[in-house]
């Protein structure tokens, strides 16, 4: 339809001319400022010497303060989400007359119809939006109304004359100089998301889940918990009493997973009827969801995981669904460790084979009451570019526990301190942080790439 194609130039140039787009140039920094441009859906005139006249089908629109005309727009505006409006501007060319000024007002009803609107049925104004001190022929008259324009949607205005001679401008109709609302936005990437936490969490005799929860307070982001979540048993009354009054803050936002102190309660009635539907099925336990471009899988290390068990085979098929980039999987009781209470269990050998297989990235754990931190490794232990690296943090506010003897590949160990992993997760990366309480100065940071 070369018509439609030459009017598309025509837009362009004029846009071009007037200084409402500008022309392609090489990218000289990371300015992200872009225009939209909105034409006018629906625009019309309507004067009180003609109170059942419609004029939605003619290239002009008018407006005049006596006897009264005032001309009625509406903009559609969508993708603008997400974008941070720096200025918003509905301009409108004058073709003829003059007017010592120009009102524009919004317009509450955005449902009028363009051929149907009169000045008998036409919707009430609303609050006055901006003003220009005059309307000269040949020009675009551009108002102000950044403060107005704050999300996507309808929107319907009215512009009035302060003149007793009427001022011309042109309608949608017109073509070459159709009403146009143009947004100067910002678009603001979306910050990777975070992943913070800890396990090993409350009980009414320590304070230290009310530290770590200070800080989880401050940190955006989805929350993990690794595990005895309540002390000592997972009891209802314990997550009523111990849990909920500090990490329960943040139960909306949290994806749990189950300890050994959970199970003391049978089944883990405790935790799943605190947690519902976020806790998954009761009779498994383990879950797995995305955040950003990561997957994550919640494993339930208090029921078999052995190889060939439900549990494994669900874990290989849910990583051969998810072929992400980057994979983190969350359980209890850590392959390795260095601590003296409870140290490494081997049981977890084949949940750490299938992670490894399908090239996962990180294991977060509890059990051991303190912070450790492993470089990336086989499931044998082998120090490996392409390994898993694992993150023992049982250090949400329970007590603590003392080390032995380092491990192979331990890089990081701190027995003294409560506080929370924060992980931030890019696209192909992520970074790591533990986060002390209050008075307490010990830390750890870095960031990896995640494996190819």
């Amino acid at each position: 339809m070369p018509h439609l194609k030459l009017l598309f130039v025509k837009i362009i140039t004029l846009l071009l001319v007037a200084g409402l787009l500008t022309a392609a140039a090489p990218a000289l920094s990371t300015d992200v400022s872009q225009n939209l441009v909105f034409l006018t859906v629906a625009d019309a005139y309507v004067g009180a010497a003609y109170p059942t006249v419609n004029t939605g089908t003619l290239p002009t629109l008018r407006a005049r303060m006596t006897p009264v005309v005032r001309t009625y727009l509406r903009f559609n505006i969508q993708g603008s989400a997400g974008s941070k409006i720096t200025l918003a501007r509905l301009l409108i060319h004058v073709t003829n007359g003059s007017s010592k000024s120009l009102i524009l007002r919004a317009v509450p009803n955005t449902t009028w119809g363009e051929t149907t609107i009169t000045f008998k049925n036409a919707p009430v104004l609303g609050k006055v939006l901006a003003t220009v001190p005059s309307a000269k022929v040949g020009t675009w008259v551009a108002f102000n109304i950044t403060s107005y324009i704050t999300h996507d949607g309808l929107f319907s205005f009215a512009v009035i004359s302060q003149s007793a001679a009427p001022v011309i401008m042109a309608s949608r109709e017109s073509i070459s100089f159709i009403p146009r609302l143009v947004l100067t936005v910002n678009t603001v990437p979306a910050a990777d998301p975070v992943l913070v936490g800890a396990g090993d969490i409350a009980s009414c005799s320590s304070s230290g889940d009310e530290a770590t929860a200070n800080l989880i307070a401050a940190i955006p982001g989805t929350v993990f918990t690794a595990g005895d979540n309540a002390y000592e048993s997972g009891t209802t009354s314990e997550f009523t009493n111990c849990y909920n009054p500090s990490w329960g803050r943040f139960k909306a936002r949290t994806m749990p997973d189950p300890g050994n102190h959970e199970y003391n309660t049978a089944g883990g009635t405790g935790y799943y009827a605190y947690f519902g539907a976020a806790a998954a099925d009761p009779s498994k336990g383990y879950y797995s969801y995305n955040l950003g471009a990561w997957h994550i899988i919640a494993l339930n290390g208090e029921i078999n995981h052995a190889a060939g068990s439900p549990q494994e085979v669900w874990l290989r098929q849910d990583l051969a669904a998810n072929p992400t980039a980057c994979t983190l999987a969350i359980w209890h009781e850590p392959l390795f460790s260095s601590g003296s209470t409870h140290g490494s269990n081997s049981g977890f050998k084949a949940i750490w084979q299938a992670l490894y297989d399908f090239h996962a990235d990180v294991v977060v754990n509890g059990h051991e009451h303190n912070y450790e931190r492993f470089a990336p490794q086989t499931p044998a232990g082998v120090a490996a570019a392409n390994g898993i690296r694992e993150f023992v943090v049982g250090t949400g506010g329970r007590s603590h526990y003392p080390f032995g003897s380092a491990l192979a590949n331990s890089q990081v160990r701190n027995g003294t301190t409560y506080g929370v992993l924060k992980l931030t997760l890019h696209a192909n990366s992520y970074d790591w942080q533990f986060v002390p309480v209050a008075g307490q100065t010990f830390s750890d940071s870095g960031t990896t790439q995640c494996n190819p």
